[in-house]
């Protein structure tokens, strides 16, 4: 045989999450067509049509799901030796591969089998063709729910990586057309992000290019300030759990900066913990956050012993000042002219209320010198 036909289409993994490119039927030159069995489709297993230079071209044609081409591809060697014994009987990893149709001889009017097989075929090409009119018509709700992505607020998280991360997921789930972005965009947008979009659709409308929504959603959501990083950076335990801190200082700092290497978050983390918890932590020992966290809940028990440690100072040192602040003359005392004496007013000796207004003069003249506080030689 001089050539023969291969057909190739992009199928669907296992999972569904990504796509393989696959050999589903060998054809020769005399209308034969021989399907590979599903375990044999997968094109890595052929590696004599990766080494011909059809097979590049066949990879760039071929760049979503259920695309096919069908490639006529010269017999070399390693195609004779690998798909054909002998006798030229078509087989793959000393498999014979089965007959899938027969085209006509001569009349294909007269051949009912192969007019209906045509038919099928046609209606399998229409199907590969309207891909993109079927998943138009899917349920984009159900898709958005699994989306693995947060709903945008406008200010919870980084903008810029946050519509990175929503592209991702389109492509994942294989949403390609500028519409159906714009209109699953809608399901994650909330607060600040659902007034945006609102704006945007009688602006722009549905029918607008996706880069045009993309743009605009970075230059009205992007902080250019310092206020984040700011926060971020100074972020420091205070009190309660020391591993919901250490969770909340990473998220910070990825939402500043994603690309931030582990060693420098590792240390902008524990940066920010008490030293008589972050000293007790051997820092050459740390691979990852997983690491620091892990090393962080064994620690967890000194947070409550210096909480009463720090209580029974704080208690105690209260107690003082607040003494000293009350230790203020007695007025009546200095008003007196009877020294500078520290008693409550309301107990002192002087005040004439204690007696009721009879105080009664005493003719004693050393006690008149004491309490008037009179020098007798003067």
């Amino acid at each position: 045989m001089e050539k023969l036909r291969f057909d190739f289409v992009v199928k669907p993994t296992a999972d569904g999450k990504s796509n393989i490119l696959c050999v589903t039927s060998i054809a020769t030159g005399n209308g034969e067509v021989f399907g590979l069995p599903d375990e044999y489709q997968p094109v890595n297993l052929h590696q004599h049509l990766i080494n011909t230079p059809n097979f590049m071209k066949v990879k760039k044609s071929l760049t979503k799901r259920y695309q096919n081409r069908r490639i006529w591809i010269k017999v070399t060697e390693d195609l004779s030796n690998t798909h054909l014994d002998e006798e030229e009987n078509l087989q793959f990893d000393d498999i014979y591969l089965g007959e899938i149709r027969e085209e006509a001889n001569t009349n294909k009017s007269t051949s009912t089998s192969t007019s209906s097989e045509q038919s099928l075929e046609k209606l399998l090409e229409k199907l590969i063709d309207n891909k993109p009119a079927q998943l138009e018509s899917k349920n984009l709700g159900q898709i958005a729910n699994e989306f693995m992505i947060g709903k945008f607020t406008g200010r919870n998280f980084n903008a810029n990586q946050w519509i990175e991360d929503f592209n991702k997921e389109c492509e994942r789930f294989e949403i390609n057309e500028d519409k159906q972005k714009i209109k699953i965009l809608k399901d994650f947008l909330q607060y600040s992000g659902a007034e945006w979009y609102s704006c945007m659709m009688i602006e722009f409308s549905i029918d607008s290019e996706w880069n045009i929504w993309e743009r605009n959603f970075c230059d009205t959501f992007t902080n250019r300030g310092w206020s984040p990083a700011r926060y971020a950076l100074a972020f420091k335990y205070k009190a309660g759990s020391l591993l919901e801190y250490a969770i909340k200082k990473k998220k910070l700092l990825l939402e500043v900066r994603k690309s931030v290497d582990t060693g420098t978050l590792i240390d902008l983390i524990a940066f920010g913990l008490p030293n008589y918890v972050v000293d007790k932590i051997d820092r050459e020992t740390l691979r990852g956050t997983e690491d620091l966290h892990n090393e962080i809940g064994k620690l967890k028990y000194l947070v409550a012993k210096n909480i009463k440690y720090d209580n029974r100072r704080n208690m105690n040192s209260d107690e003082k000042p607040k003494r000293n602040d009350d230790r203020k003359p007695c007025r009546i005392c200095v008003n007196e002219k009877k020294g500078i004496r520290y008693h409550p007013e309301k107990n002192c000796w002087y005040n004439g209320e204690n007696h009721r207004g009879n105080l009664k003069n005493v003719n004693n003249t050393e006690l008149e010198i004491e309490l008037n506080g009179i020098n007798p030689k003067n």
